[in-house]
């Protein structure tokens, strides 16, 4: 993990819902996993950015619940309705070139677990040292 790793972790965490994004491009196999802020734009730019040759995407928050799923780059399920009508609201302008995808905060979801363990041991040796 290196400090740039450390700095795109912090500024996710910044975010209001923080979530998992699962690509599927063997059936039922999961072959990447990353974490992001699921903000409507970066929920649009990410599914842009996978729609070739991914079977489907799935998102959910930090506990797993599902927050939106595509099949074959088109939303299959997606429960919070005015998230659904903000991401489709963008979706077609990114897809056809009329609005540029931006780049946003995202690391895989290795690199988040990896964040994680170190963060729970800068923490357990600071309560040591106050021992």
């Amino acid at each position: 993990m290196t400090q740039k790793d450390i700095d795109m972790i912090d500024k996710i965490l910044d975010g209001e819902s923080v979530g998992y994004a699962y690509v599927y491009t063997d059936g039922n196999r999961c072959s990447e996993s990353f974490v992001f802020d699921m903000t409507p734009e970066n929920i649009a730019n990410f599914i842009s950015k996978h729609q070739t040759g991914v079977e489907k995407i799935v998102l959910t928050d930090m506990v797993d619940r599902l927050i939106l799923n595509t099949i074959g780059g088109v939303i299959d399920n997606c429960p919070n309705q005015e998230l659904c009508k903000n991401i489709i609201s963008l979706l077609p302008l990114i897809q056809t070139g009329e609005g540029q995808p931006e780049k946003f905060p995202i690391v895989t979801k290795a690199v988040y677990d990896e964040y994680c363990i170190w963060e729970d041991q800068m923490v357990t040796l600071a309560e040591i040292s106050m021992l």
